[in-house]
């Protein structure tokens, strides 16, 4: 008892901190969609410039957090554990010269393709005259991959040692800047998606220089090595064979995004931008919490996987896992009656129409479905990763990626940019499905015991969710009729804050009164912060 007591302290004392610089950056990140929506709605410069940035973003995983991050970090840790000072500074310079050099190659290929590869993300309904702005967007951009490369590398170095604070407070950065940079130089560039462009590349440049004098500060100078010593690094070759599925899995991963743009991009115009906006309020739920835990637990759970103490290993995997459906399961259920009202609240300006309210809407509906899953996914696979197990992640990948595709090639007619979020809901599922089979087999965690008790927590939070919804629906229209012709904060804003706080007040009552483990001991952990 004691061991699950600490586990979940040890979870959410870590993750506090973090999950409130993640819930900051969300904010941030919807913010910078908000201003993305003021200045471009949903037209073909906003779809030029999301195809635009979503180039590097293919290839951003395949070099930064999801894959570097995974096979690097398990390695560092073993060569901290050896405490050869000397050895682990080899290691990080052979990677840091790795990741300089691959990024480099790709961005050079990016920068000169970009006229030929933009037209594969148009849509017959695209402007021909938009196609050479969407390529300057592509070049201006696309050395963001390189800058945020090396900035994940940064920040893997520091969570290895269990430092999470600069690394999360980076993407705050980053986003004020873009924000900064759209309203300060508009009026001085062609266009707004320019403005913003010029933003992301810096803002990807002050993520990886303000993370450094930390990654000094302990005792790590990275800095480039001959390619020889690179790959005849050790550390180097095991991170190699560790990535390699990983990028595999991201490429996946990855097609699987740019299918998807694709796809948007010849269903109609504003379909695509109208799939990243729907996107973003997922991800700023999904890493008010969910993102933080998993980037916590990947230090800790390997930790407990070299000592091979399982014990903790489970324990912190099945703690974990209910912290998320505490959270992520009452805010499904919250998003799916308020939907509407927190699209408009949030995007619905000059820019922003009656028809981008109902794209968006249309894709929100069925992308916040699956952020269970997501979630889920961001918390199993940092336990296959902690035991150097790449391969699994990837096969799930693979699934997932199928199942996407072949959905979205369905959906997307019928259905247009709800059909290619429902796609992606069905494909995390499958995901999520695929990692618990492919547990059993490592006989490290009692998966039947974790699937029961994942499977009989979220049933409990499904019902109780549907209880504290019940409130919400019966004073919905009144109160919207109350503060209808009122301008969008009061119009939107007023009443979503009473249905938050009528909501959070029924499920803080159910969980109380049935003194459900979990809420005790965050509600505990809250307390103890805020006392200090």
């Amino acid at each position: 008892m004691s061991n699950q007591s600490e586990s979940k302290k040890s979870i959410v004392r870590s993750g506090i901190s973090l999950s409130v610089l993640t819930l900051l950056s969300r904010v941030l990140g919807l913010v910078r969609e908000m201003t993305k929506a003021a200045f471009l709605g949903t037209s073909s410069l906003a779809d030029a410039f999301q195809i635009a940035f979503s180039l590097p973003n293919l290839f951003r995983r395949l070099f930064a957090e999801n894959s570097v991050s995974v096979a690097f970090i398990p390695t560092f840790r073993s060569y901290l554990e050896k405490g050869n000072d000397e050895e682990t500074q080899d290691f990080i310079n052979a990677t840091f010269t790795l990741v300089s050099f691959l990024t480099a190659i790709v961005c050079a290929l990016g920068i000169a393709l970009a006229p030929v590869i933009v037209p594969l993300f148009a849509g017959e309904e695209t402007d021909p005259a938009i196609l050479p702005e969407m390529a300057l967007l592509t070049r201006i951009m696309f050395p963001y991959l390189f800058v945020v490369s090396l900035a994940a590398l940064f920040q893997g170095i520091l969570n290895g040692v269990k430092v999470f604070a600069p690394s999360g407070f980076t993407p705050v950065l980053f986003n004020l800047i873009i924000i900064g940079f759209t309203y300060i130089l508009s009026p001085y560039m062609a266009n707004p998606a320019r403005a913003m462009s010029v933003g992301v590349i810096t803002g990807g440049c002050v993520q990886a220089i303000f993370q450094l004098p930390f990654v000094i500060k302990n005792g790590f100078r990275p800095g480039f090595t001959s390619l020889r010593k690179t790959f005849a690094n050790k550390g180097t070759q095991k991170v190699l064979r560790l990535i390699g599925p990983t990028i595999i899995g991201m490429a996946a991963y990855q097609l699987n995004d740019a299918v998807s743009t694709a796809l948007a991009g010849r269903a109609g115009t504003g379909i695509a931008s109208s799939i990243q906006y729907s996107l973003r309020l997922q991800e700023l739920i999904l890493g008010i919490f969910a993102v933080s835990i998993g980037t916590v637990i990947l230090p800790e759970l390997t930790t407990h996987a070299q000592k091979k103490d399982f014990d903790k290993f489970n324990e912190l995997l099945k703690n974990a896992i209910r912290i998320v459906a505490l959270i992520c399961i009452p805010t499904t259920f919250f998003s799916l009656i308020t939907g509407e009202n927190i699209i408009r609240l949030v995007y619905q300006s000059k820019s922003f129409s009656e028809e981008s309210v109902r794209l968006t809407k249309d894709a929100f509906l069925f992308h916040i479905a699956g952020l269970f899953f997501i979630a889920l996914n961001r918390i199993i696979s940092p336990a296959f990763y902690a035991q150097s197990n790449t391969k699994t992640p990837t096969f799930a990948g693979i699934i997932g990626f199928g199942t996407n595709i072949l959905l979205a090639l369905i959906l997307v007619g019928p259905m247009q940019g709800g059909g290619i979020a429902l796609a992606l809901t069905i494909a995390s599922f499958a995901n999520t499905v695929v990692l618990f089979v492919a547990m059993k087999k490592e006989n490290t965690a009692d998966v039947g015991k974790l699937i029961k008790s994942t499977l009989t927590y979220s049933l409990k939070m499904i019902v109780f969710s549907v209880v504290a919804c019940v409130p919400v629906l019966l004073m919905k229209e009144p109160v919207l009729q109350f503060f209808a012709g009122r301008t969008r904060i009061v119009s939107q804003g007023v009443p979503l804050i009473i249905f938050a706080l009528v909501f959070f007040a029924a499920g803080v009552a159910l969980l109380a009164v049935t003194k459900d483990p979990v809420f005790v001991s965050l509600a505990g952990a809250v307390k103890r912060k805020f006392r200090k």
